[in-house]
């Protein structure tokens, strides 16, 4: 028992860094990851415990056989004093359902026979008040329960609950319907008399001489609530991944392992002990990822607000340091990666040099290339946009520099046309592109996309940007020839290296201006006009292509970097995994 116990105690940097991502893209936070390692340390105790490998047997404890019999004689009175009804029997419980070989104090039995009721709640006459609130799935979450989920009864169909519909101190509640939600189950502590009953989507089980929170801890482990899954080999679920359910007799049959009845309250015990330990360790885990992003955001933040190379110097030189230690989460170096790009637009990631043509210079001839371009009727004539002033600047801009607004530098091409005229076409939609990117996920054929309505049509070069949630910043450069759905615009862009406007649009200071438009409408659907008046910085034409490869550069050491990173994190899952399993095997 206490090499079981160490191999839950002595790892516990192993359970802390088993960490596992949930979302793959955009800047996230400590709640984009699973504890996975804590996790599986939960999953594992649980599994200990009703096995009878947490805490040692004590040859001083009544074995359980004798436990059950009292069990049955009581069952026996009570049934014959009409308080509950008679039950039909069930099968004793086989070799074959005996997924572990129970401690020889121990014995296996069906959930019902150490239950004097099992019922499905009933459904209720909701009233906005009344004497007795209703117990549904919302209300019986993992941690605990939650009341204030709960609704009336009618007080005038009270009348139509017996005495068992009442729930009572110790009921174990078991959801038993719903994706999401069937297999959660917790054991009530507390309440007062008549004053609670639950739905007919909760299982009520009442256990009778045996501890109901042993009961809920085998409910919890794996063993179990592998089961509540529709395409497990013994699934206790019917139904489909849509809408499972767990039947009264599934869980009337549900074969346990009963240890002495002394032991059930060591084993509790020695579980809350434990679980106290992982609340801990998740609460350490959490607070140190919480404070390393805020880290991670502090340093880079102070590369941005430089205000001259000296202190940009001294902000790296720190980074620098620690480089290893700082960027050594997912999120950390999404983080870099936007640093990278707003440091880009901002003039401070490759030198300036005094012999390129200023931006205001390639500014006037895409001004004349529209204007010619207008006039020979090869694009539209656009709203005229309002000059940049001095006070609109989001920075301090490097000597050859010049803001100007989005809409100058590109066109708006808007040619629809019926998916069905070009179904050689493979068509991109804001779906197909990764956020924050710039990257293309799939491209699909049109006649796989099923999609019917008009298309934009729109040729390579162009950059693809999604007008709809416009802050998940998903925009591309098209390589091929192709339709885009009416939720992106089609954009050709003028005089300016195309690679150094899409990594503008993924930029911070792009997104800012986003975000503040997005604030302003209920439907977050960027118009024509709003993001025409967009600031961007433009720097000389040589120095964009000198941004880009730098840019290119540093992008793909971060991959490196993250790619290493998801290595060491997978041999970290699949040592929580193989740890577990061995203990499991020993056990």
């Amino acid at each position: 028992m206490a090499a079981m116990e160490n191999l839950v105690t002595q790892h516990l940097d192993l359970w802390a860094t088993a960490i596992k991502r949930k979302s793959t893209a955009g800047r996230g936070s400590s709640s984009k990851v699973e504890l996975y390692g804590i996790k599986k340390l939960r999953e594992l105790i649980l599994e200990l415990a009703v096995r009878g490998m947490l805490v040692p047997q004590d040859p001083m404890d009544e074995p359980a056989s004798e436990l059950l019999k009292r069990i049955a004689a009581e069952k026996a009175r009570l049934v014959k004093e009409g308080k509950i009804k008679k039950e039909k029997p069930l099968t004793p419980v086989s070799d074959d359902e005996k997924y572990f070989v129970a401690p020889a104090t121990w014995e296996w039995c069906r959930l019902q026979e150490v239950c004097e009721y099992i019922q499905r709640g009933k459904g209720p006459v909701y009233a906005d008040f009344g004497a007795v609130r209703v117990v549904s799935q919302k209300c019986v979450q993992w941690p605990g329960f939650d009341i204030s989920a709960s609704r009336f009864v009618d007080d005038a169909s009270l009348s139509g609950y017996k005495d068992e519909r009442f729930l009572k101190c110790n009921d174990l509640l078991w959801n038993s319907t719903g994706t999401g939600t069937v297999g959660r189950a917790n054991v009530l502590s507390y309440i007062s008399e008549k004053t609670l009953v639950a739905d007919s989507h909760v299982t009520v089980i009442r256990p009778l001489m045996v501890g109901p929170r042993f009961l809920c801890s085998f409910i919890w482990s794996p063993g179990v609530q592998s089961r509540i899954e529709p395409e497990h080999e013994k699934s206790l679920v019917s139904g489909s991944t849509q809408q499972v359910e767990l039947n009264t007799s599934a869980v009337m049959a549900l074969p346990v392992p009963i240890p002495p009845l002394n032991e059930q309250v060591r084993i509790v015990a020695k579980v809350d002990e434990l679980m106290a330990l992982c609340e801990q360790l998740e609460q350490q885990t959490d607070a140190s990822l919480s404070r390393h992003q805020t880290l991670v955001a502090t340093l880079l933040n102070a590369l941005t607000s430089a205000a001259d190379h000296a202190q940009f110097a001294s902000s790296w030189q720190c980074i620098a340091e620690h480089f290893d230690t700082l960027f050594a989460t997912e999120e950390s170096i999404d983080q870099l990666k936007q640093t990278i790009l707003q440091l880009a637009v901002m003039g401070k990631l490759v030198p300036q040099d005094p012999h390129d043509e200023p931006a205001s210079e390639l500014l006037k001839k895409i001004a004349a290339e529209k204007t010619r371009l207008v006039k020979e009727r090869a694009i539209k004539k656009e709203k005229e946009l309002l000059p940049v002033s001095e006070q609109e600047g989001l920075f301090e801009l490097p000597k050859g520099w010049s803001w100007a607004r989005f809409g100058s530098v590109v066109s708006f091409e808007s040619e629809l046309v019926a998916p069905q005229d070009f179904p050689q076409f493979d068509q991109v939609a804001p779906d197909s592109i990764e956020k924050g990117t710039g990257k293309l996920l799939l491209r699909r054929a049109v006649a796989e996309t099923g999609v019917t309505g008009p298309n934009n049509k729109f040729y390579a070069g162009q950059i693809l940007y999604s007008k709809i949630r416009p802050s998940l910043s998903k925009a591309i450069i098209a390589d091929f020839d192709g339709l885009c759905s009416a939720d992106m615009y089609p954009l050709r862009v003028f005089g300016l290296s195309k690679q150094f406007l899409l990594k503008t649009i993924l930029s911070e200071s792009f997104l800012v201006q986003v975000r503040r438009e997005e604030n302003r409408i209920k439907m977050p659907k960027l118009n024509i006009p709003s993001l025409s008046s967009f600031l961007i910085s433009v720097p000389p034409l040589k120095e964009q292509l000198r941004i880009v490869a730098k840019v290119e550069e540093l992008m793909l050491l971060c991959d490196q970097l993250k790619a290493r990173l998801a290595a060491t994190q997978t041999t970290q899952l699949h040592l929580a995994d193989a740890l577990a399993e061995q203990a499991l095997m020993e056990a």
